[in-house]
C-alpha cells in the first residue's frame, strides 16, 4: 500500500483525486494539505508520494519541500517551465533517491494527443495551438498547451523544418496569439469546457486537426494513478505521463 498526501486536496482536480485514490485498493491518502495546513503533515502522517495540485504560485515551495524530506512528487500544477523544472533538476542532485515525475495533463487521451502533433508537425508547413477550459482557470495557455507547442517545435527542429509562414506584420491586440517555442497559441476561457486542445495543421490544399476533449475530470484520474505508482521507483525529474504509461519506450 503506497500513502499518499494530496497538496491542494480541497480543490477541484484534488478532491477529485482524493476519491480515485480512495477507490483504487493500492494507494491510501493520509494526509490531505490545503491553504494554511502545516506540510509537516505529510511526513508525520508517513507519506511515501505528494500529489501536488496548489496553486502556482506556491507550488514550486511545496515541491522543493517534499524533495527536501524525501517525498515522492507528482506534481498537476502547471506553470513548470524550464526555469523551474532546472531549479527542481538541481535539488534533486541533493537528493538523489527521490523521484519527481512533472505531468502537463494527466489524460491519457492527451498524452497521445501531443505525440501524434509532435509525429505529424514536421509534414506540414503551417501548425498553431488552440486550447480550451474554463474561465475559473488562473493561467494561460495551459501546460498542456505550452508542452504540446514545445514538443512541436522539438520535432520541427530536429526533422530541419523551415520556419512558420506568416505575414501579419500588424497585432496590436495580439489576435495571433502568444508564442511558445515559436509556435502560435490561442488561448479560450469559456463556461462549459473542462479542457480541450486542438492542434490545427496545414498545408497546401489540405488541413489536418488533432483534437481531445476532456467532459469531466474522473478522465484524468486513470493518469493520476499511474504516476503516483510509477514515481516512487524511478529517482530523478521527469517530465511528461509518457514513461510512466510505458510510452517513452515507443519513441
Amino acid at each position: 500500500m503506497t500513502h499518499v498526501a494530496v497538496i491542494g486536496a480541497n480543490g477541484r482536480m484534488g478532491s477529485t483525486s482524493v476519491q480515485a485514490i480512495e477507490a483504487s485498493g493500492d494507494l491510501e491518502v493520509v494526509a490531505k494539505i490545503d491553504v494554511g495546513d502545516d506540510l509537516s503533515a505529510i511526513t508525520e502522517a508517513g507519506a511515501h508520494a505528494a500529489l501536488v495540485f496548489s496553486t502556482p504560485d506556491v507550488a514550486l515551495d511545496h515541491v522543493r519541500w517534499c524533495v527536501e524530506h524525501g517525498v515522492h512528487t507528482v506534481v498537476g500544477t502547471s506553470g513548470f517551465g524550464d526555469d523551474r523544472i532546472a531549479s527542481l533538476r538541481a535539488l534533486s542532485d541533493e537528493h538523489p533517491g527521490v523521484g519527481v515525475l512533472i505531468v502537463p495533463n494527466f489524460s491519457i487521451g492527451a498524452v497521445l494527443m501531443m505525440r501524434f502533433a509532435a509525429l505529424a508537425a514536421p509534414f506540414f508547413e503551417s501548425v498553431e495551438v488552440i486550447e480550451m477550459h474554463h474561465p475559473d482557470k488562473i493561467d494561460a495557455p495551459s501546460g498542456t498547451a505550452t508542452r504540446t507547442a514545445e514538443l512541436i517545435a522539438a520535432a520541427r527542429e530536429q526533422a530541419g523544418s523551415a520556419p512558420l509562414p506568416d505575414a501579419t506584420t500588424t497585432d496590436p491586440d495580439g489576435a495571433r496569439g502568444a508564442r511558445v517555442a515559436g509556435i502560435p497559441v490561442h488561448a479560450l476561457r469559456a463556461r462549459g469546457f473542462i479542457a480541450s486542445q486542438e492542434v490545427v495543421l496545414g498545408d497546401p490544399g489540405e488541413i489536418f486537426s488533432i483534437r481531445h476533449d476532456s467532459s469531466s475530470r474522473e478522465s484524468f484520474m486513470p493518469g493520476v494513478l499511474a504516476a503516483l505508482r510509477w514515481v516512487s521507483e524511478h529517482p530523478g525529474v521527469t517530465v511528461g505521463l509518457d514513461a510512466a504509461l510505458g510510452l517513452s519506450r515507443h519513441q
